[in-house]
């Protein structure tokens, strides 16, 4: 009792405020097995927070009913998965977090000639292929709106491929997101330049294999979302060398604030413990020269006419400019055919407005003395 006593204690500093979500609406680690779960729970010492007990018996729960139907979805499509060749090299949207990534997403999806994977693929790598019928019709499971940003959610909406990772046991820096208060996870798999070639091939061979997947699903070229392949321009290209990538990059002083509550918001909903935000903003900038200092020492692997970057604020004031520019220099295709949904989505999000930031002093000279850089890289000066 004693102990349990000092357990409780320790673990919270912060009164934990009410969560707008549900106890059985799906966080990203519902797709996990019982075989990757567990094990996560056991890194971590069990340290979940009271207050999210019902939160780990959810998804305990699901991990259960995920490792039985992946055998069967197994047994049901394995050979013709297997026998599933991906033809066209997927394109690539890199950048950091909250830089427009998910804009650009959303825009390049809406070309009939283009596939993505789904949230519930995401959140289901294992057996989406058998459970998506029924599950997809509970929109209850999901709010309608990304609580970070406000844009919309959904099971049928595309999302980034790094939750199928997680979900599928393999090792991620979103990890973190989980046991927010231990030491931030498995940063060498941002580049993966650090870890072993046999944990090397097991990410690369994981990736395949959920891509596999979704183009047994889906036999359209993928457009895929996630911040974190910005620095795995190397390890991707060894899967697909004729890949194409799109690097958005956005003025740092709105990233930074903007990705301290991106990260916020994701502990607080996501998370099983109490967040204390510990060294939070030393997170955000250790991760950013991660990726970058990753990205910038592979990017010449890429050739000139397969790498294209956009700068956000230019996308935001000339959307259809700056797609139509994208498909001619990625040899998309006709930029014609996809036009009139542009247009459609556009009119249909025209009232959206992004979140303001205002730093004070010292923390802009931090970002200016850290970032410094590359904001002279692209074009993002810094305050005189």
């Amino acid at each position: 009792m004693a102990g349990l006593l000092a357990f409780l204690r320790r673990d919270r500093p912060e009164k934990i405020e009410v969560n707008p979500y549900h106890l059985w609406a799906a966080r990203f680690w519902h797709g996990m097995t019982a075989g990757v779960w567990f094990p996560l729970l056991a890194r971590n010492r069990f340290r979940v927070h009271p207050k999210c007990w019902g939160l780990a018996f959810t998804i305990s729960f699901a991990s259960i009913i995920n490792s039985l139907l992946r055998p069967l979805e197994q047994v049901i499509y394995g050979r013709r998965i297997a026998r599933t060749e991906i033809k066209d090299a997927p394109i690539f949207i890199i950048g950091h977090w909250r830089s427009g990534t998910t804009l650009l997403h959303e825009l390049l999806v809406l070309d009939d000639r283009h596939s993505f994977p789904t949230t519930y693929e995401c959140f289901a790598p294992h057996h989406f292929l058998v459970s998506a019928w029924f599950i997809t019709r509970m929109r209850f499971l999901l709010p309608s709106q990304r609580p970070m940003d406000n844009m919309a959610a959904g099971w049928e909406r595309p999302q980034e491929d790094e939750f199928a990772l997680v979900n599928l046991g393999l090792p991620s820096p979103y990890l973190t997101m989980t046991f927010p208060n231990e030491p931030p996870r498995c940063p060498e798999y941002f580049s993966l330049e650090e870890v072993s070639p046999d944990a090397r091939a097991r990410w690369k061979a994981g990736l395949l294999s959920f891509l596999r997947h979704v183009t047994f699903r889906n036999p359209k070229r993928m457009v895929l979302k996630s911040p974190p392949h910005t620095a795995r321009i190397k390890a991707i290209l060894e899967i697909f060398p004729d890949a194409r990538f799109v690097h958005i990059v956005r003025d740092p002083h709105v990233i930074f604030p903007s990705t301290v509550k991106l990260w916020k918001t994701l502990y607080k909903f996501q998370a099983l413990q109490n967040p204390r935000y510990e060294h939070l903003e030393e997170y955000v900038f250790d991760c950013f020269e991660r990726m970058y200092d990753a990205f910038e020492n592979q990017r010449h692997l890429v050739d000139a006419d397969r790498l294209i970057e956009i700068r956000y604020e230019d996308l935001v004031a000339d959307k259809v400019g700056q797609m139509r520019s994208l498909y001619e220099r990625l040899s998309l295709g006709e930029f014609e055919k996809v036009l009139p949904k542009l247009e459609e989505y556009l009119a249909g999000v025209k009232e959206y407005k992004t979140n303001r930031y205002q730093i004070d002093p010292e923390l802009a000279a931090r970002i200016d003395q850290r970032w410094g850089p590359h904001m002279q890289k692209y074009g993002y000066c810094q305050p005189a």
